[in-house]
């Protein structure tokens, strides 16, 4: 089993092919990662937002009948 990881982690050094795509990949995940982060930020500024103007809003159902 060691020599199977040894192999697989010295792949990138026989084929020079192998080691742009996995930088490639790497890069990609990196900026899809920050991309979710973005995200997940803006949302969270969204939902604040609309929970404030919730709480500040008169609501249709809590008004007497």
């Amino acid at each position: 089993m060691a020599k199977a990881l040894i192999g697989h982690l010295n792949s990138d050094f026989r084929d020079p092919r192998l080691a742009v795509e996995n930088a490639r990949l790497r890069n990609r995940v990196a900026e899809l990662e920050s991309l979710v982060l973005r995200l997940s930020e803006e949302n969270d500024r969204l939902m604040a937002a609309h929970t404030a103007d919730l709480l500040t809003e008169p609501s249709q159902e809590m008004q007497p009948v």
